[in-house]
């Protein structure tokens, strides 16, 4: 029997953004069919990625709080060699 991968749901909210020439995916997810709390992880150019430990009640609050790293670190805090996970 195959194993079934729970579904993801993906908020709106996701995407693409650039600042100073860089550009990180912004995912925030959850479980599909769920009302848990949102997952915020962002992905750098190379593939390195940062996620929060932390859990959102909704969506636009992860995003909230990417906004807010975003404008007091600056995208370069982001950057990750592709092969590190940072937790924020």
């Amino acid at each position: 029997m195959a194993d079934l991968l729970p579904e993801i749901e993906h908020s709106p909210l996701c995407g693409r953004v650039t600042r100073d020439d860089e550009t990180v995916d912004v995912q925030i997810y959850r479980m599909a069919n769920d009302d848990a709390s949102w997952s915020l992880e962002v992905t750098d150019a190379d593939g390195g990625s940062t996620v929060w430990t932390e859990l959102f009640d909704t969506d636009q609050a992860a995003y909230a709080e990417f906004f807010r790293t975003l404008e007091s670190e600056g995208i370069a805090c982001f950057r990750q060699a592709p092969a590190d996970a940072h937790l924020h």
